[in-house]
């Protein structure tokens, strides 16, 4: 009975992997027409925050699936606990480089997550972290998300917002907000930015991470910058994968430059000593990002409603059986009892508060802080191999 409640209730879907990309590369060559079609009255420049999606263009997951899946969902060793395992502070600076690398995934081209409701949540444990994501708003989509590792004593809060300009051969998107990790054993905070996301339609469909992102810490006085270059047009037309990422880590007060950051985030990334000139290996996407697995449920009934497995099952049903009928109907039906919150909130003159973050607004900023110390183990988890 438990396992037919599951099964009617929870859709799981499998994390977006490499080995992913030729299902990826069929998606694109086969929803452009209709990713265009659907343009076709967008003016260049325009923001395409609050664009609509059709089913047959959804992923059977939600954006809240989708970041926690950065953290909760590795294949190779715990890289987020490296962060404060190391000894010497310029190590925990490169595992920290290596960790934000690692939080790369393959985006598939011509298939969209759900935007998120407000009030969504998102909460699975893989081993001794815990990941906990809500949608604190929803105009503007804002995300927030809270990570701790149990045993190595590591906090990481994220917030999350898009914003995608369409450009007339490609959508820009810019991803602002906050992410912090607190190494709490070793009295450390690291301040990161995020890079942004390009997605082109022409000369060849493909989406992929771009732009410049940091991390700093100042207790230690050490810095990360990184750039990712996103597949050039005449790359892409003679099958090459770019995806490289160049950067360096320096002393901040200084600007003395310790290391060279040089790799493919989907292959290997390496670190150069500058000054002694060794030669390592910091990353290797191929351990980390294959043969990923879905959560299972450990315990159905702890599953909250808001949980965003659940909110989305019927449309992701839907999605997965190709059966768009039943699909529009169930997306339908989530925005309307949406809307009729909203209406019934607007009623009653009480404003939206989110249940597991604290929220502040600073002119175009959110700054989302956990309410909880911790983040408590999930109904949900990746099952051990």
């Amino acid at each position: 009975m438990a396992e037919e409640e599951t099964r009617r209730h929870l859709v799981l879907a499998k994390p977006i992997a490499l080995e992913d990309e030729k299902d990826s590369e069929n998606t694109a060559s086969n929803g452009i027409r209709r990713i265009l079609s659907l343009f076709k009255n967008v003016r260049p420049g325009s923001d395409l925050t609050n664009f609509q999606l059709p089913p047959q263009l959804n992923q059977p997951r939600s954006q809240l699936q989708c970041y926690g899946e950065m953290i909760y969902s590795f294949g190779g060793q715990d890289l987020l606990g490296e962060c404060s395992r190391r000894d010497l502070p310029i190590e925990r600076l490169k595992s920290v480089v290596t960790w934000n690398i690692s939080t790369l995934r393959p985006v598939v081209f011509g298939l969209s997550p759900y935007n998120p409701v407000l009030g969504e949540t998102h909460h699975v444990s893989n081993g001794h972290i815990n990941v906990l994501v809500e949608q604190v708003s929803h105009h503007p989509p804002v995300s927030a998300l809270h990570a701790t590792h149990e045993n190595e004593n590591i906090d990481v809060t994220w917030s999350h917002y898009f914003t995608p300009k369409f450009r007339g051969a490609y959508v820009d998107v810019e991803v602002k907000g906050k992410r912090e990790m607190k190494l709490l054993n070793q009295r450390e905070t690291y301040e990161m930015t995020m890079p942004g996301l390009v997605m082109r339609f022409l000369p060849a469909p493909g989406a992929n991470w771009a732009g410049k992102f940091k991390i700093k810490c100042s207790e230690t006085d050490l810095e990360a910058e990184l750039h990712l270059n996103s597949d050039s047009f005449i790359g892409r037309l003679r099958g090459n994968n770019s995806r490289s990422i160049k950067g360096k880590i320096s002393e901040t007060s200084s600007g003395n430059q310790l290391y060279d950051i040089f790799g493919h985030w989907d292959k290997t990334v390496m670190a150069k000593n500058v000054k002694t000139g060794e030669l390592e290996v910091i990353y290797n996407a191929k351990e980390n990002i294959s043969g990923l697995r879905p959560p299972v449920v450990k315990n159905l009934q702890e599953v909250m409603e808001t949980e965003s497995t659940m909110v989305w099952s019927e449309l992701s049903e839907g999605v997965l059986k190709k059966d768009w009928e039943r699909a529009r109907k169930a997306k339908r039906a989530v925005e309307e009892k949406q809307r009729e919150s909203l209406k019934q909130r607007e009623a009653s003159g009480e404003p939206w508060v989110p249940k597991h973050f604290s929220v502040v607004k600073h002119g175009k900023d959110w700054d989302c802080t956990p309410r909880q110390t911790s983040v408590p183990r999930a109904p949900l988890v990746i099952p051990e191999t």
